[in-house]
């Protein structure tokens, strides 16, 4: 590669990182061990993915010379990527920060010839939601850390928009002494459901800061890029099994949450059953859908979900005109404790079952246990409410889980 092209990938580095604002962090940004020579992030359209990598070059000394590039300019192929990578560990550089990797068609044998050829090369890379370790290609999946990053908590959301930093809150911690931790909460805040509204319109991508009144177009063409984009690039998907994913998306969004007669949909959409469960499970990997498993959580198969619902409250305020109540708080109940790395499923009473132990309903101020009553670890989480009492918690405070 010749030293002009060299020069502007480094000048677009700098520039991408001198521009990078360090005053808000994402949570998984301290949670993660960044010592492995190969990590992986990924994560949604839109959550802030590009800035955390960023964020960590800022944090290491100029002896290590980081390098940021972003492999989707069109201009630059494997054998590019791979002479920029090897220029940059030649002259002293010792980090190298790749984003978007799913843009070039080999990259998991991009990454694997890198960690092989240059053992000094600590790499760190961002890619969609829909990326799948494919064992055949380098067999990545032995040699990373891999990390997922959701869009925004509501705890985050607080921070982000300059309202309050507060820490997170473990979730016994949280069901033992919710009282305490709402009302030092509101104790700072003042109030907290108002920002609870805006948050479950449009608070869980970081775009909403500069987005205004555009937010729901902007989030419904991030929707439209992931299944344009971003799955053919991970694997083979057909022009017409997108537009059936697309008219799946807008039949559910009405609907949701349902557990779902696979069968009927499928038919309706013109596929067959196996094709139908293809895209159900390909929306949930990129973070259109979520699906609740049946009964006790297990390794997710091509089986029948217990329930599905969309995959936050922004996007079902940007796909429904009117969300109704209860679906958007059973829609946030669900992204925030997934995010937060507990395994939920559909209970037969109930709404979720977590870590097959806490058993919760979920529902609005008139909402009472009859439907759990005598259920062991049996809690409420409420709507409109500020603080709770006893097992009877405010349905907000599960949003500073992460």
């Amino acid at each position: 590669m010749d030293s002009t092209r060299l020069d502007r990938i480094h000048a677009i580095s700098e520039r991408r990182l001198a521009s990078t604002p360090t005053v808000f962090r994402r949570s998984l940004a301290d949670r993660m061990d960044w010592t492995p020579r190969l990590i992986s992030i990924l994560g949604p359209q839109g959550v802030g993915k590009t800035t955390l990598l960023l964020q960590r070059m800022k944090t290491l000394p100029p002896s290590a010379a980081p390098l940021y590039l972003s492999l989707d300019n069109i201009w630059l192929s494997d054998r590019e990527a791979y002479e920029v990578a090897e220029h940059h560990v030649t002259h002293g550089g010792t980090h190298l920060f790749l984003d978007e990797v799913h843009f070039l068609e080999g990259w998991q044998t991009l990454l694997k010839n890198l960690n092989d050829d240059f053992p000094r090369l600590s790499i760190a890379y961002t890619g969609s939601s829909l990326l799948r370790i494919d064992a055949a290609a380098g067999d990545l999946s032995r040699r990373q850390a891999s990390y997922r990053l959701p869009p925004l908590s509501f705890r985050e959301y607080l921070d982000f928009a300059g309202l309050a930093r507060f820490d997170p809150i473990p979730l016994p911690r949280l069901l033992s002494g919710h009282i305490s931790f709402a009302r030092a909460i509101l104790g700072r805040l003042g109030v907290i459901l108002p920002h609870f509204e805006a948050y479950l319109r449009h608070g869980a991508y970081p775009f909403f800061r500069d987005a205004g009144p555009a937010f729901r177009d902007m989030l419904l063409a991030a929707a439209n890029q992931v299944l344009d984009s971003d799955w053919p690039k991970t694997e083979p998907v057909e022009p017409q099994t997108i537009r059936h994913a697309r008219r799946m998306m807008a039949v559910l969004a009405a609907s949701v949450p349902q557990t779902p007669n696979v069968t009927a949909l499928c038919r309706s959409l013109g596929v067959d059953r196996k094709q139908g469960l293809r895209i159900l499970y390909a929306l949930d990997r990129a973070g259109l859908l979520a699906l609740l498993p049946p009964g006790k959580p297990k390794l997710k198969t091509l089986a029948t979900p217990g329930r599905i619902y969309c995959g936050d409250p922004n996007l079902m305020h940007a796909l429904v005109p009117r969300p109704d109540p209860g679906t958007l708080r059973e829609t946030f109940f669900l992204s925030q404790l997934a995010a937060a790395g507990h395994a939920l499923s559909s209970p037969p009473r109930g709404n979720f079952l977590v870590d097959s132990r806490y058993l919760f309903e979920v529902g609005g101020p008139s909402k009472t246990f009859k439907q759990i009553a005598d259920a062991p670890d049996s809690f409420l989480a409420i709507d409109d409410l500020e603080t709770g009492r006893a097992n009877r918690l405010p349905l907000w405070l599960f949003g500073f889980l992460y």
